[in-house]
């Protein structure tokens, strides 16, 4: 979402926010008393930013990064989509999230139409999974990558 704000995020008098983004995406656990400290502001004026920017959509949460294996979740995999003719994207994000196992969804430039995150317990779950999505009304092939490992 473009707003008024967050397009002057861009521009020189936006550091104290550019400031406050990049060290809430550092560690979102942080008090607004120490943020304030790192970008010379009162504790209320942090705060009154930090609302600000969650309000417009800038911020758009705050959330535990979880290792997906100690959930069960062994395997991660991309999977393309290549759709029959033009599908809407409010399409593409109804039936991916209908599938609990899309963990992120996109729509992107090239051959394919879409681009999924998908996470299983095992080859078979995976298998399983790319059965719902190739079911989907539309779709007329997938390309599955794996995910070795996270760099």
């Amino acid at each position: 979402m473009t707003t008024p704000h967050s397009a002057c995020l861009h521009e020189s008098g936006g550091f104290p926010d550019r400031k406050l983004l990049a060290l809430l995406m550092a560690d979102g656990r942080q008090s607004y008393a120490a943020l304030g400290q790192q970008v010379e502001l009162s504790t209320a004026a942090t705060k009154r930013r930090v609302d600000r920017m969650r309000k417009e959509g800038v911020i758009r949460g705050f959330g535990a990064d979880v290792n997906p294996a100690a959930l069960g979740w062994s395997i991660e995999a991309f999977v393309e989509i290549y759709c029959n003719g033009q599908v809407p994207p409010k399409q593409m994000k109804e039936f991916a999230h209908a599938i609990p196992e899309v963990h992120d969804a996109y729509t992107i430039t090239g051959e394919a139409d879409g681009l999924l995150v998908v996470r299983c317990t095992d080859a078979a779950h995976l298998e399983r999974v790319l059965g719902r999505i190739r079911d989907q009304h539309d779709v007329l092939r997938t390309r599955t990558a794996i995910v070795l490992s996270h760099l």
